[in-house]
């Protein structure tokens, strides 16, 4: 199969934005006291000032799900919004009971669903307590925030990442983690340096299906697994009719900064191809079937067999492309046995 070449973040072709330099540290805070729940609201209710603040950083269709999410929790607080795109339409609904058609996504949307949701909990009914940024190094910068939420695009992934573990932030950021192997690498080892709790977002390991075919798989019911087929399925996005980039090159929309959407990538002309919801497309933003849908079905497999490092991996596919991904994947690998588990074969 042709890999495209894993680098690590600092080597990634650069533009604009990775050249740029953060807009300097805010004031320091000062200190607070922690005030018992039981004092302020009974129990049950969380203080302000014991509350996780939270910064979401990406609010497309999965990170406006994700920021939902987030709110319905009293721990935290979500006080910050950041995305290149200030409002635009053709973003997935990720609430599949809503439909699967176009919403509105960005950070203005994402901004009065915040205050609409706390407004609701206050007496007057309305709210004003959420900034919005279109840098995710501004709002780094500014906001001293516990925690932020990362739901980009994949190739913008790490380098935000690292940014926010550099600032000591806790991360909760969305599968891939990265957008290649090396750049995984790079942000494990400063996760582990910066010594905060990160998870990646992998909402097919935590569902209740997950766990029941774990459980059946590790108390033996169907005895030794040898042999694991695993479909994917077909995309959910549309695949492009052209296998190279386009040739027209329309305006980039109205409040969308398309330089800083691009991030760490190699600079090329804004096209509806790439932006909203179909840039998974394409080699040098997503990763394909198997970064995309294979991170929720594969993880299943990897915890209730055991598995690690494969002896051999064998890839073939439809017709390869310079820019896009093919339309078509198979992946053999094989893995060794395991303790007293045999060796398995995973399609």
């Amino acid at each position: 199969m042709n890999n495209k070449p894993s680098t690590p973040p600092a080597t990634r072709p650069a533009t604009r934005l990775s050249r740029r330099e953060f807009l300097g540290k805010a004031a320091a805070v000062g200190l607070f006291t922690i005030v018992p729940r039981h004092v302020l609201g009974g129990p049950g209710h969380v203080a302000p000032s014991a509350k996780t603040t939270l910064a979401c950083i990406g609010c497309g269709g999965q990170g406006s799900q994700n920021m939902m999410a987030f709110l319905d929790f009293p721990e935290m607080q979500v006080v910050a919004v950041c995305d290149v795109d200030r409002e635009s339409d053709g973003f997935l609904s990720w609430n599949w009971k809503q439909g699967k058609e176009g919403k509105a996504c960005g950070r203005e949307p994402a901004k009065r669903a915040v205050e609409e949701f706390y407004g609701k909990q206050q007496p007057s009914g309305q709210y004003r307590g959420c900034k919005t940024y279109v840098d995710y190094r501004e709002l780094l910068a500014k906001e001293d925030v516990d925690a932020v939420m990362i739901a980009t695009p994949d190739h913008s992934h790490a380098v935000i990442t690292m940014a926010a573990l550099k600032k000591k932030k806790h991360v909760y950021c969305e599968k891939p983690l990265t957008w290649s192997v090396a750049e995984a690498r790079a942000v494990a080892e400063e996760a582990k340096r910066a010594g905060v709790a990160t998870q990646l977002g992998n909402h097919g390991q935590a569902s209740e299906e997950d766990r029941v075919v774990r459980e059946l798989i590790m108390a033996g019911a169907i005895g030794q697994v040898h042999e694991v087929q695993v479909a994917i399925g077909a995309r959910f996005w549309h695949y492009p009719a052209l296998q190279d980039r386009p040739a027209d090159t329309p305006p980039v929309p109205a409040g969308l900064d398309w330089n800083l959407w691009l991030g760490p990538a190699a600079e090329r002309p804004y096209h509806p191809e790439y932006h909203p919801w179909t840039w998974r497309n394409w080699w040098e933003f997503g990763t394909g079937q198997l970064g995309d849908l294979g991170c929720h079905k594969l993880s299943t497999i990897f915890k209730a067999l055991d598995l690690r490092h494969p002896t051999s991996v064998e890839a073939c596919s439809t017709k390869m492309f310079p820019e896009v991904y093919p339309l078509g994947v198979i992946a053999r690998f094989e893995y060794p046995a395991r303790g007293d588990r045999p060796p398995v074969k995973l399609n």
